[in-house]
């Protein structure tokens, strides 16, 4: 499983649709709402949203959406990104409610190579998060610094600071002979 990309292996126009979906649980949301402070009722109050809310019922609180949705697209478009440079846009253009499942995809806007530094680029992205009736809920638009393949090479290749297994009385390596069960 490939994750992230370098430099080059972006295009521009490419669109990467991100898998699996995620259901937002009540437990998700207030739990989010708990972690970050944010003790609207109208994210956690179900008597409040129905009684006084256009919607009659609670609403995911927007910023859980927007991780959500970041967090879907690591592994296509930023899991080998050397910074997140720019949040550039963010609109919630939909509710999201309990019990709705996200989906995203990102569009390759534009990529550009660093003027400052040779080993990397910057790929500039579009993120849409749609529910199960494929209605968009969120549009973000960012810029994300990639290494370039020269980059990965020099710290390690595709999987830098990854440890190699090491035999001891539990496993005698990848090259020892198994004994084979006696056949009977």
């Amino acid at each position: 499983m490939q994750f992230g990309r370098s430099y080059e292996e972006f295009e521009v126009g490419a669109t990467y649709k991100h898998w699996p979906g995620k259901t937002v649980t009540e437990y998700d949301d207030h739990l989010f709402c708990l972690l970050t402070m944010n003790h609207h009722p109208l994210h956690m109050d179900v008597n409040y949203a129905e009684k006084t809310t256009q919607f009659g019922k609670n609403v995911v609180v927007g910023n859980y959406v927007y991780s959500i949705l970041l967090g879907m697209s690591v592994a296509d478009i930023s899991g080998k990104a050397i910074a997140n440079l720019e949040i550039e846009s963010l609109r919630h253009v939909a509710p999201t409610f309990h019990g709705d499942t996200l989906y995203g995809e990102t569009k390759v806007l534009d990529k550009w190579e660093s003027t400052s530094k040779d080993d990397r680029g910057v790929v500039y992205v579009e993120t849409i998060g749609y529910n199960q009736d494929g209605k968009v809920v969120c549009i973000f638009r960012r810029k994300v610094m990639v290494p370039k393949n020269n980059y990965l090479e020099s710290r390690g290749g595709e999987q830098p600071g990854r440890p190699t297994p090491q035999p001891d009385k539990n496993w005698a390596g990848p090259d020892a002979v198994e004994d084979k069960p006696a056949e009977g």
